[in-house]
């Protein structure tokens, strides 16, 4: 019979099924825990035991949780957030805090946002570091999920629509999101171009030919796509990925393209740009700032991405930076962001390859790689008969090898 008494359920597993919720993968939620993969794995057996239901079920990269999973989550996750707020307040000072935040976002957004947000930064938390990597996707929830950035902003139309959905059916989505400001799409050309005077119609602009600013790499984007709604195309000659490289390019030829009308004036090249309205309707752009929820989860705020240092090999011993805090910064007794770098080293640095006489031994095969193959193991190793060729000095075998039965 299944046990739904609310006295004997142990609320740690609460703690559990939303992080796993969260992350939508059982290693990162052991590493956000600082457990390891199998006490979660119980911990959840524990839970679906004690609810009747399955909760999550293994699904490519991660886990999918269930409709009940998904109808349990909202109100678990407040529940343990005003918890959480209510046992220790928010701790983030931003005149003593030396966070480094990763932010992607795109060079015209970047243009409009980074000059006050450096201000705000110097005077408010000189200790804070930014760091801004190029935003190459309308969709940045994988890199979000995976932990490679913070927060994105940019013009997420798609994404936007599938959270609204998420929120209207009454689930809760994964990330959150804030509306930064409206922008407005205008045509560019150099000054001199033929179409600088005159009517400037769907006609002439259509056969003109186009300059494509695609973060992506798609041949198209959403200027053909109001195109083809009109029943028109474009001829794209060209397509980079930065709004700046499209300026500078037609500041030097005829061909046209679609920039934000602010970002005209902050390129330097404005005085050999000529700013010409669409002929036709757009819909509005507004850029929006995209995060994981787990970032509001944490007591200082979005911490940095807890990545290897560069200068050190994924897995090596090599000496940090400085003593005590590891090469991403992340001091030793903050042990679930450790946990989470161990991991990632551990992932990157991939299974370790077998010694070669060992994987000659006839009698030797190597086990699956999901099983510990980031480790080699310290036990004692049995040695087979037919492996008179190793040496008293190789009794110890990695784990990763097992005798054929």
């Amino acid at each position: 019979m299944v046990n739904r008494n609310f006295r004997t359920l142990d609320l740690n597993l609460l703690k559990v099924f939303d992080q796993v919720m969260s992350e939508r993968n059982l290693t990162r939620a052991a590493s956000n825990l600082a457990m390891t993969q199998p006490a979660v794995s119980n911990a959840l057996r524990r839970l679906r035991d004690a609810l009747g239901d399955e909760l999550v079920r293994r699904s490519g990269y991660g886990v999918e949780p269930t409709p009940k999973a998904l109808a349990l989550w909202p109100a678990i996750g407040d529940a343990l957030r005003q918890i959480e707020a209510s046992l220790a307040p928010g701790d983030f000072v931003a005149g003593t805090a030396t966070n480094t935040f990763v932010l992607a976002m795109a060079d015209a957004t970047a243009a409009e946002l980074m000059p006050g947000l450096v201000e705000i930064i110097e005077k408010d938390a000189p200790g804070v570091s930014i760091r801004v990597q190029p935003l190459t996707t309308r969709d940045p929830r994988r890199l979000l999920d995976e932990g490679q950035v913070d927060m994105a902003a940019g013009y997420f139309p798609a994404v936007l629509a599938d959270l609204t959905a998420q929120a209207q059916a009454g689930g809760k989505a994964a990330f959150e999101h804030q509306r930064l400001y409206d922008g407005e799409y205008v045509c560019v050309m150099r000054k001199g171009h033929p179409l600088a005077s005159g009517p400037f119609t769907l006609k002439r602009f259509c056969t003109a030919h186009h300059l494509l600013v695609s973060f992506s790499g798609r041949p198209y984007g959403f200027i053909d796509e109001a195109l083809a709604s009109l029943g028109q195309t474009r001829r794209v000659v060209a397509t980079v990925n930065q709004f700046f490289t499209a300026g500078r390019v037609v500041s030097v030829s005829d061909l046209l393209t679609v920039l934000p009308r602010h970002f005209v004036n902050v390129t330097g090249m404005a005085s050999e740009l000529m700013v010409r309205d669409l002929p036709f309707d757009v819909p509005p752009v507004h850029v929006d700032s995209l995060w994981h929820i787990r970032q509001g989860q944490r007591s200082e705020g979005p911490s940095h991405r807890h990545r290897p240092c560069p200068a050190q090999r994924p897995g090596s011993r090599g000496a940090l930076p400085w003593k005590g805090w590891n090469c991403a910064g992340v001091h030793p007794t903050d042990s679930a962001p450790v946990a989470a770098a161990s991991a990632r080293r551990s992932r990157s640095a991939g299974p370790r390859s077998v010694p070669s006489r060992i994987s000659r031994c006839p009698g030797f095969t190597p086990l699956r790689s999901g099983r510990s193959s980031t480790r080699l193991a310290s036990a004692s190793w049995r040695r087979r008969r037919s492996c008179s060729s190793i040496s008293k000095a190789s009794r110890r075998w990695p784990r990763r090898c097992r005798r054929r039965s």
